[in-house]
């Protein structure tokens, strides 16, 4: 690995306190504490971050021609069609229906994303929602089952979900890619996409390392341009200082960022923004199962506490966002996408590939106090403990498993990515199916119904909630404002 002389590891800080004074966004709560700290204009700014990266230029620039064209024998789209440069390389939900009153035939409205592809008059409801309709492979391990038990995988053994489109800025320092992780490389991950979304051919290997080179020199801001150039010498994370430590910042900023180091860092850690470097805190959305697919208990001075199977291995985390959005389909709860249908499933897992011996279903029937399966008081079983599943609620069925789809693995039912954070402020809606529509959203999701739960944080839920009927919340208001504003200058 390469090793930095100390004048080289100089430059490379004083170009950290450069650049981490350039603002990659500017905002509305922020600009009247701009006197402080003058901001450029943030097309100029994101101008620099796109065309940042010398390597390969000529290459590069041919994988943004074949990023933006489509491809010979393909339905008509190309990765542009979907990674919109223009839109922070996402789809907008505001622009897609821009683009369907404008032109029906543009070829991101192939009948494949239509909310049903066999209908005689398509509609794109979901594609509204910025949502793609992902085809999955079932695990040799894995079927997907109805709500009595009963076997009913698809004789292609497939499942379809529906997802965001992930922004390629920043993806020279992020993988695996996809928010199930499925794919190891961007080379595999654009092939993936021509077969999958544009019906198109088997590139050339070198058209593939081209469109890589291209997405590894789309950047959200000069601040993750020059982490990615640290990383790129061989200096190892934990020694990459983080740009935004060393940045003017605003007070309100300021302050966002302590509480960003306090609620976000665990699993954003690192200048990547994606790492997760509190083990601690993985490990407590792992519990261990029992062969109903309910969490086992033990009970400790009276109290239930769920019998913990730490995975040191796993990258990924189940924060309750495809419960989130099972809840809102079930009219238990609000999001973005609750007024479009979303898929589902339950599933059993197996030993192996034979599928002889079954292992676990879940989620698992639900048992409630009532009897009714939409009940989110869970029946008590002899010791007091609560019957319940994964998500640590009474769930009838799944929207999304998650990355389990790709590992076979019951651990990551409904578990996804940690994704980067630097850029947010311009990725609207967000998590993996696009189920909350605003930054300001997701802070208030993680103050009321996340934060609260993960005891190494050390941030109990003890702000009077904002909102009637809501529970009391792990940030006050004014934290939650603070926390937005860091969070839009990242």
């Amino acid at each position: 690995m390469h090793r930095f002389s100390m004048d080289r590891w100089a430059l490379r800080l004083l170009g950290a306190l450069a650049l981490g004074s350039l603002p990659s966004c500017t905002s509305a709560d922020a600009a009247s504490e701009t006197s402080a700290s003058p901001r450029e204009d943030e097309t100029v700014l994101r101008k620099q971050a796109l065309s940042a990266g010398t390597a390969h230029p000529d290459r590069a620039q041919r994988g943004k021609r074949l990023f933006e064209q489509p491809f010979p024998s393909s339905n008509g789209r190309s990765c542009a069609s979907c990674h919109v440069l223009e839109e922070d390389t996402t789809l907008r939900p505001e622009s897609v229906q821009a683009r369907l009153l404008a032109n029906p035939l543009d070829p991101l409205f192939q009948r494949l994303d239509a909310d049903d592809p066999e209908a005689p008059e398509p509609t794109f409801e979901h594609l509204k929602k910025g949502l793609v309709r992902v085809v999955l492979p079932l695990p040799d391990n894995m079927d997907v089952i109805d709500f009595d038990g009963h076997v009913v995988s698809s004789p292609e053994r497939t499942i379809a979900v529906w997802r965001g489109v992930p922004s390629v800025a920043d993806t020279a320092l992020t993988a695996p890619y996809q928010f199930d992780g499925r794919q190891a490389t961007l080379e595999e991950q654009a092939q993936a996409a021509v077969t999958s979304h544009s019906h198109g051919p088997q590139l050339l290997r070198r058209e593939l390392e081209e469109i890589a080179l291209f997405e590894r020199q789309v950047f959200s801001s000069p601040r993750a341009w020059f982490v990615s150039q640290l990383v790129e010498y061989g200096l190892p994370l934990g020694e990459i200082p983080i740009p935004e430590k060393f940045a003017p910042l605003t007070p309100a900023e300021e302050r966002g960022r302590k509480l960003y180091d306090l609620a976000c860092q665990a699993c954003h850690g690192s200048a990547t923004t994606d790492r997760i470097i509190d083990r601690d805190v993985h490990d407590l959305f792992f519990a261990e199962l029992k062969p109903d697919g309910n969490v086992r208990f033990e009970m400790t001075t009276g109290k239930a506490v769920a019998v913990l199977a730490p995975h040191p291995n796993d990258e990924f985390m189940n924060l309750g966002f495809s419960l989130g959005s099972y809840l809102a389909q079930v009219g238990l709860g609000k999001a973005f996408n609750s007024d479009v249908e979303l898929p589902r499933y339950r599933f059993r897992f197996y030993a192996d590939g034979s599928r002889d011996k079954a292992v676990v279903d879940l989620p698992p029937v639900p048992q409630t106090q009532s009897g009714r399966p939409f009940d989110l008081r869970p029946l008590l079983d002899a010791d007091g403990a609560p019957i319940v599943g994964p998500n640590r609620l009474p769930q009838l069925f799944s929207t999304d498993p998650g990355r389990a789809v790709i590992s076979g693995d019951p651990a990551d039912f409904e578990a996804f990515d940690v994704p980067p954070l630097r850029g947010i402020a311009r990725t609207a809606p967000y998590y993996h199916d696009n189920s909350v529509g605003t930054l300001e959203e997701v802070v208030d999701v993680y103050s009321r119904f996340i934060l609260g739960f993960i005891t190494p944080l050390k941030l109990p839920a003890v702000h009077p909630p904002e909102l009637p009927n809501s529970p009391p919340e792990a940030l006050s208001r004014e934290e939650k404002a603070d926390l937005v504003t860091f969070l839009r200058r990242l």
